[in-house]
Protein backbone atom coordinates (compact mmCIF):
# COMPACT_ATOMS: atom_id res chain seq x y z
CA UNK A 1 0.00 0.00 0.00
CA UNK A 2 2.53 2.43 0.75
CA UNK A 3 4.22 1.68 -2.72
CA UNK A 4 1.21 2.40 -4.22
CA UNK A 5 0.35 5.66 -2.30
CA UNK A 6 4.30 6.94 -2.94
CA UNK A 7 3.82 6.23 -7.25
CA UNK A 8 0.57 7.27 -7.00
CA UNK A 9 -0.04 9.86 -5.04
CA UNK A 10 -1.07 12.22 -7.88
CA UNK A 11 -4.05 9.98 -8.33
CA UNK A 12 -5.80 10.55 -5.25
CA UNK A 13 -8.34 12.56 -5.31
CA UNK A 14 -8.57 15.52 -3.25
CA UNK A 15 -12.05 15.09 -2.55
CA UNK A 16 -13.40 14.76 0.10
CA UNK A 17 -11.07 16.67 2.57
CA UNK A 18 -8.69 17.26 0.08
CA UNK A 19 -6.63 14.32 1.27
CA UNK A 20 -4.55 14.58 -2.40
CA UNK A 21 -3.02 17.52 -0.94
CA UNK A 22 -2.26 16.36 2.82
CA UNK A 23 -0.77 13.19 1.75
CA UNK A 24 1.57 14.89 -0.72
CA UNK A 25 2.05 17.01 2.17
CA UNK A 26 3.76 14.05 4.64
CA UNK A 27 4.84 12.02 1.35
CA UNK A 28 8.99 11.62 2.44
CA UNK A 29 7.43 9.88 5.76
CA UNK A 30 6.04 7.34 4.26
CA UNK A 31 9.34 6.10 3.85
CA UNK A 32 9.21 4.79 7.15
CA UNK A 33 6.90 2.06 5.78
CA UNK A 34 10.40 0.03 4.88
CA UNK A 35 11.61 -1.19 8.09
CA UNK A 36 8.15 -1.77 9.60
CA UNK A 37 7.58 -3.81 6.79
CA UNK A 38 10.95 -5.45 6.78
CA UNK A 39 10.38 -6.41 10.90
CA UNK A 40 7.08 -7.59 10.47
CA UNK A 41 8.75 -10.02 7.48
CA UNK A 42 10.67 -10.81 10.11
CA UNK A 43 8.85 -11.41 13.01
CA UNK A 44 6.59 -13.34 11.01
CA UNK A 45 8.87 -15.29 8.59
CA UNK A 46 7.10 -13.77 5.84
CA UNK A 47 8.46 -13.66 1.86
CA UNK A 48 5.46 -11.43 0.90
CA UNK A 49 6.14 -8.96 3.05
CA UNK A 50 9.60 -8.67 2.26
CA UNK A 51 9.03 -8.32 -1.22
CA UNK A 52 6.83 -5.46 0.08
CA UNK A 53 9.20 -3.95 1.90
CA UNK A 54 11.63 -4.22 -1.25
CA UNK A 55 9.07 -2.96 -3.67
CA UNK A 56 8.19 0.14 -1.02
CA UNK A 57 11.97 1.20 -0.60
CA UNK A 58 12.81 0.94 -4.35
CA UNK A 59 9.46 3.47 -4.90
CA UNK A 60 11.10 5.74 -2.27
CA UNK A 61 14.12 6.00 -3.37
CA UNK A 62 12.56 6.58 -7.05
CA UNK A 63 11.26 9.53 -5.87
CA UNK A 64 13.14 11.17 -3.16
CA UNK A 65 16.47 9.25 -3.85
CA UNK A 66 17.82 12.34 -5.66
CA UNK A 67 17.56 14.72 -2.19
CA UNK A 68 20.21 12.45 -0.97
CA UNK A 69 23.08 13.03 -3.27
CA UNK A 70 26.18 14.34 -2.53
CA UNK A 71 27.74 17.15 -5.28
CA UNK A 72 24.84 19.02 -6.11
CA UNK A 73 25.39 22.65 -6.97
CA UNK A 74 28.72 23.95 -6.00
CA UNK A 75 31.34 26.59 -7.73
CA UNK A 76 31.14 30.39 -6.61
CA UNK A 77 28.20 32.71 -5.75
CA UNK A 78 27.34 36.62 -5.68
CA UNK A 79 24.15 36.50 -3.55
CA UNK A 80 22.95 34.86 -0.55
CA UNK A 81 19.68 34.74 0.56
CA UNK A 82 17.79 33.91 3.97
CA UNK A 83 13.94 33.78 4.37
CA UNK A 84 12.23 33.32 7.69
CA UNK A 85 9.05 33.18 9.16
CA UNK A 86 9.89 34.80 12.42
CA UNK A 87 6.89 33.68 14.56
CA UNK A 88 4.34 36.86 15.51
CA UNK A 89 4.73 35.57 19.06
CA UNK A 90 8.30 34.57 19.35
CA UNK A 91 9.96 35.45 22.80
CA UNK A 92 13.04 36.54 21.71
CA UNK A 93 12.98 38.65 18.70
CA UNK A 94 16.78 40.47 19.26
CA UNK A 95 17.76 36.98 18.90
CA UNK A 96 16.48 35.69 16.30
CA UNK A 97 17.79 38.41 14.70
CA UNK A 98 21.11 38.09 15.47
CA UNK A 99 21.14 34.45 14.86
CA UNK A 100 20.20 35.43 11.54
CA UNK A 101 22.91 37.77 11.10
CA UNK A 102 25.56 35.08 11.53
CA UNK A 103 24.41 34.03 8.21
CA UNK A 104 25.61 36.50 6.07
CA UNK A 105 23.25 36.72 3.81
CA UNK A 106 22.84 39.71 1.49
CA UNK A 107 18.81 39.23 0.98
CA UNK A 108 17.05 38.69 4.32
CA UNK A 109 13.19 38.04 3.84
CA UNK A 110 11.28 37.90 6.91
CA UNK A 111 7.44 36.69 7.38
CA UNK A 112 4.92 37.14 10.20
CA UNK A 113 6.39 40.23 11.55
CA UNK A 114 3.88 41.87 14.00
CA UNK A 115 3.69 45.89 14.30
CA UNK A 116 5.03 45.06 18.02
CA UNK A 117 8.23 43.51 16.94
CA UNK A 118 9.05 45.28 13.39
CA UNK A 119 11.49 48.14 15.52
CA UNK A 120 13.09 45.28 17.13
CA UNK A 121 14.01 43.27 14.36
CA UNK A 122 14.65 46.76 12.57
CA UNK A 123 17.09 47.77 15.26
CA UNK A 124 19.98 45.20 14.85
CA UNK A 125 19.10 44.73 11.51
CA UNK A 126 19.60 48.25 9.62
CA UNK A 127 23.14 48.45 10.69
CA UNK A 128 24.26 45.85 7.78
CA UNK A 129 21.21 46.11 5.56
CA UNK A 130 20.77 49.80 4.83
CA UNK A 131 17.78 49.32 2.00
CA UNK A 132 14.69 47.82 3.39
CA UNK A 133 11.26 47.78 2.10
CA UNK A 134 8.69 46.50 4.37
CA UNK A 135 4.77 46.37 3.45
CA UNK A 136 1.93 44.31 5.82
CA UNK A 137 3.57 41.25 7.54
CA UNK A 138 6.52 41.00 5.45
CA UNK A 139 9.65 42.88 4.71
CA UNK A 140 13.07 42.49 3.05
CA UNK A 141 16.35 43.98 4.43
CA UNK A 142 19.08 43.85 1.51
CA UNK A 143 22.61 45.05 1.14
CA UNK A 144 22.25 46.12 -2.30
CA UNK A 145 19.64 48.97 -3.63
CA UNK A 146 16.11 48.47 -4.96
CA UNK A 147 15.14 49.92 -8.30
CA UNK A 148 11.48 49.63 -7.00
CA UNK A 149 9.25 47.86 -4.49
CA UNK A 150 5.40 47.15 -4.57
CA UNK A 151 3.15 45.39 -2.46
CA UNK A 152 1.95 42.29 -3.84
CA UNK A 153 -2.17 41.75 -3.70
CA UNK A 154 -2.97 37.51 -3.07
CA UNK A 155 -6.60 38.18 -1.87
CA UNK A 156 -6.40 38.46 1.90
CA UNK A 157 -7.74 41.38 2.88
CA UNK A 158 -4.31 42.47 4.12
CA UNK A 159 -0.75 42.92 2.94
CA UNK A 160 1.33 39.69 2.99
CA UNK A 161 3.21 39.66 0.09
CA UNK A 162 5.78 42.04 -1.58
CA UNK A 163 7.97 42.48 -4.42
CA UNK A 164 11.22 44.50 -4.45
CA UNK A 165 13.48 44.73 -7.83
CA UNK A 166 17.16 44.49 -6.16
CA UNK A 167 20.10 45.69 -8.26
CA UNK A 168 22.69 43.08 -7.31
CA UNK A 169 26.30 42.53 -8.68
CA UNK A 170 25.00 40.04 -11.24
CA UNK A 171 22.42 41.95 -12.52
CA UNK A 172 18.54 42.93 -11.22
CA UNK A 173 16.45 40.34 -10.13
CA UNK A 174 13.01 40.47 -9.16
CA UNK A 175 12.21 39.42 -5.19
CA UNK A 176 8.83 38.34 -4.26
CA UNK A 177 8.54 37.75 -0.46
CA UNK A 178 5.15 36.20 0.33
CA UNK A 179 3.46 34.30 3.38
CA UNK A 180 0.73 32.54 1.87
CA UNK A 181 -2.42 31.35 3.98
CA UNK A 182 -2.33 28.77 6.43
CA UNK A 183 -4.07 25.43 6.23
CA UNK A 184 -6.16 23.82 8.22
CA UNK A 185 -7.26 20.37 10.33
CA UNK A 186 -10.33 20.05 11.05
CA UNK A 187 -13.40 18.21 10.98
CA UNK A 188 -14.06 18.79 7.58
CA UNK A 189 -10.42 17.46 6.38
CA UNK A 190 -6.91 19.16 5.00
CA UNK A 191 -8.85 22.65 4.41
CA UNK A 192 -6.42 24.40 1.66
CA UNK A 193 -9.03 26.34 -0.07
CA UNK A 194 -7.94 29.91 1.06
CA UNK A 195 -4.07 29.08 0.79
CA UNK A 196 -4.74 27.78 -2.90
CA UNK A 197 -6.25 30.44 -3.79
CA UNK A 198 -3.60 33.39 -2.53
CA UNK A 199 -0.89 30.54 -4.82
CA UNK A 200 -3.18 31.18 -7.79
CA UNK A 201 -3.09 34.85 -7.45
CA UNK A 202 0.76 34.66 -6.53
CA UNK A 203 1.51 32.27 -9.60
CA UNK A 204 -0.39 34.63 -12.24
CA UNK A 205 1.39 37.49 -10.97
CA UNK A 206 4.73 35.95 -11.13
CA UNK A 207 4.14 33.88 -14.04
CA UNK A 208 3.43 37.40 -15.93
CA UNK A 209 7.09 39.47 -14.48
CA UNK A 210 8.92 40.32 -17.34
CA UNK A 211 12.16 40.34 -15.04
CA UNK A 212 14.10 37.12 -16.11
CA UNK A 213 15.81 36.55 -12.59
CA UNK A 214 12.84 36.23 -9.83
CA UNK A 215 13.11 35.16 -6.41
CA UNK A 216 10.51 34.15 -4.55
CA UNK A 217 11.07 33.61 -0.90
CA UNK A 218 8.41 32.95 2.22
CA UNK A 219 6.24 30.39 3.88
CA UNK A 220 4.07 28.86 1.21
CA UNK A 221 2.13 26.75 3.71
CA UNK A 222 3.11 23.83 1.38
CA UNK A 223 5.66 21.17 0.06
CA UNK A 224 7.05 20.98 -2.98
CA UNK A 225 5.30 18.19 -3.29
CA UNK A 226 1.66 19.47 -2.58
CA UNK A 227 -0.78 20.06 -6.02
CA UNK A 228 -2.01 22.92 -4.43
CA UNK A 229 1.71 24.63 -4.88
CA UNK A 230 1.87 23.43 -8.46
CA UNK A 231 0.72 27.35 -10.30
CA UNK A 232 4.48 28.05 -8.36
CA UNK A 233 6.59 25.49 -8.87
CA UNK A 234 5.66 24.87 -12.45
CA UNK A 235 7.62 27.94 -13.20
CA UNK A 236 9.94 28.24 -10.64
CA UNK A 237 12.77 26.01 -9.12
CA UNK A 238 13.11 24.60 -5.57
CA UNK A 239 16.73 25.70 -4.63
CA UNK A 240 16.53 23.04 -1.78
CA UNK A 241 16.26 20.13 -4.89
CA UNK A 242 18.73 22.18 -6.89
CA UNK A 243 21.36 22.21 -4.62
CA UNK A 244 20.43 20.77 -0.87
CA UNK A 245 21.08 17.66 0.40
CA UNK A 246 18.16 16.08 2.06
CA UNK A 247 14.56 17.11 2.23
CA UNK A 248 15.15 20.19 4.60
CA UNK A 249 12.42 20.31 6.62
CA UNK A 250 12.07 23.44 8.05
CA UNK A 251 8.43 23.16 10.47
CA UNK A 252 7.20 22.57 13.16
CA UNK A 253 11.10 23.80 14.19
CA UNK A 254 10.86 21.25 17.26
CA UNK A 255 10.19 18.29 15.22
CA UNK A 256 10.46 19.10 11.70
CA UNK A 257 8.27 17.18 9.48
CA UNK A 258 7.68 19.36 6.48
CA UNK A 259 9.39 21.73 4.25
CA UNK A 260 6.74 24.64 4.12
CA UNK A 261 9.65 27.98 3.54
CA UNK A 262 11.29 27.79 0.45
CA UNK A 263 13.74 29.95 -1.81
CA UNK A 264 12.33 29.18 -5.20
CA UNK A 265 14.20 30.90 -8.66
CA UNK A 266 13.84 31.27 -12.17
CA UNK A 267 17.01 32.50 -14.22
CA UNK A 268 19.54 32.14 -11.76
CA UNK A 269 22.16 28.61 -10.48
CA UNK A 270 21.81 27.57 -7.43
CA UNK A 271 25.05 26.89 -5.62
CA UNK A 272 23.97 25.58 -1.95
CA UNK A 273 20.87 25.12 -0.14
CA UNK A 274 20.82 24.78 3.62
CA UNK A 275 18.33 24.74 6.47
CA UNK A 276 20.10 27.25 9.43
CA UNK A 277 19.68 26.51 13.41
CA UNK A 278 16.36 26.94 15.56
CA UNK A 279 15.41 30.43 16.67
CA UNK A 280 12.43 31.52 18.56
CA UNK A 281 10.22 30.98 16.01
CA UNK A 282 8.58 28.19 14.95
CA UNK A 283 9.65 27.87 12.28
CA UNK A 284 13.56 27.30 10.72
CA UNK A 285 15.29 29.56 9.08
CA UNK A 286 16.46 28.70 5.01
CA UNK A 287 19.32 30.16 3.30
CA UNK A 288 20.59 29.80 -0.43
CA UNK A 289 23.83 30.71 -2.22
CA UNK A 290 22.91 32.09 -5.40
CA UNK A 291 24.73 32.82 -8.91
CA UNK A 292 23.41 35.86 -11.41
Amino acid sequence: MAAVLMAGHKYVPNSPGNMGSFLETFLPWLGLSVPVLLIAAGLWRSPIGAVAAGLAAIVWLGTFGQLLLPGKGGGEHNLRVLSHNVDASNQDPEGTARKLLEAGADLVALQELSNEHRSRYSNLLNERYPHVVSRGTVALWSKHPFASSSSVDIGMGWTRALRAVVQAPGGAVAVYVAHLASVRVDADGFSSDERNSTISELGTQISQDKQQRILLLGDLNGTAYDRGLAPLTFGLESAQASAGFGFGFTWPAAFPMARIDHVLTRGVTVTDSRVLSRTGSDHLPVAADLRL
